[in-house]
């Protein structure tokens, strides 16, 4: 893909939390503070930032349960150095969402709370849980079972959370919504974040299905709104899982053209949760394969240009900032 042109910034001055996005270190897939902060720094308004577990530096010895938390000692470093001021006025990773196994059920309280003593900046965790029967679909990087969510063993580390006062963020692919849902029911005090819409497919038996994925989506997504202990992020929906195919195009895209493909998903969404209960994201670096991160958030910007002041404070900032229980960050 050839270096993307770049796009005058809409709305500069709309204050931004990012709530979804990663840092990590591989053999040519580095992607730490500056990389971030370079992103970041393109011209939006972004306030703060949450970070979400990717398998990032985990201890490299000690008891296996608690070797994820590692992964809650970097970030929070990293978030001391952004803490500092040093490096801008963009908080990174004020929020940090790590990974337990909730399938050690009673067990898990253990590993929880050695997350929240490893950082005051810790505030739920994801347990992926994408599975699909297709081989064409790669399942989440938790190799999860299907129908982990409701599992036993599972439910019984999930009943960990509430009162610790953690969230749960939850990725899965979209024909396990219903799962979800039941989830959210049977755990109505705990908070579940809806990452990436839910994982529309679109690879795979999916793919050319479009209209057929987007109606079954909508059903779901419209059952799952009816439980109010659920708030949704928007965003991560130019992955190559999901078969828009931008990754695979000579010039990125613009980001008029993306706001057109991606309009109905975000707006079915927002009438479905509302404002209060949704929040823009980047799925950074992952989404970054098709879009760049200025041209990502002018997209969100084209997709709410019609809301009010209010609805767009929600939207980009406030939504998450509440969610995730940000101290601090002003607008």
């Amino acid at each position: 893909m050839s270096l993307p042109e770049l796009e005058e910034v809409l709305e500069p001055a709309l204050p931004i939390c990012d709530p979804h996005h990663h840092l990590w270190d591989h053999p040519g897939r580095r992607y730490l503070l500056d990389e971030l902060l370079s992103d970041t720094g393109s011209g939006h308004d972004v306030r703060a930032t949450v970070f979400v577990e990717c398998l990032s530096m985990y201890r490299a010895d000690g008891p296996a349960a608690l070797r994820p938390v590692g992964e809650t000692e970097f970030v929070n470093g990293i978030a001391a150095m952004s803490a500092s001021g040093r490096y801008g006025p963009t908080r990174v990773a004020a929020g940090i969402v790590g990974f337990a196994d909730l399938t050690l059920g009673d067990g898990v309280g253990e590993v929880l709370d050695a997350h929240r003593a490893a950082s005051p900046r810790f505030r739920g965790i994801r347990h992926a849980a994408g599975w699909d029967a297709s081989d064409a679909v790669r399942n989440s990087h938790t190799n999860p079972p299907p129908g982990l969510l409701g599992d036993a063993r599972f439910r019984r580390g999930f009943a960990q959370l509430a009162a610790r006062g953690l969230a749960f963020d939850a990725w899965l692919y979209h024909p396990q919504l219903p799962e979800l849902t039941d989830l959210a029911r049977a755990f109505p005090d705990t908070t579940i974040v809806l990452d990436h819409f839910g994982g529309p497919l679109g690879i795979g038996p999916y793919q050319g299905r479009r209209t057929d994925v987007f109606a079954a989506w909508a059903r779901a997504i419209r059952a799952l709104a009816d439980c109010p202990n659920v708030v949704a992020k928007l965003g991560g929906l130019v992955m190559p899982l999901n078969g828009f195919g931008f990754h695979k195009r000579e010039r990125p895209p613009t980001s008029t053209e993306l706001a057109d493909a991606t309009r109905d998903w975000y707006l079915h969404a927002i009438d479905c949760f509302g404002v209060a209960r949704c929040m823009f994201e980047s799925n950074f670096p992952v989404d970054k394969v098709s879009a760049s991160y200025r041209t990502l958030w002018n997209s969100f910007k084209l997709i709410a240009a019609k809301l009010s002041a209010a609805e767009k404070a929600a939207l980009f900032h406030d939504s998450a900032t509440r969610v995730y229980r940000l101290p601090g960050i002003a607008v």
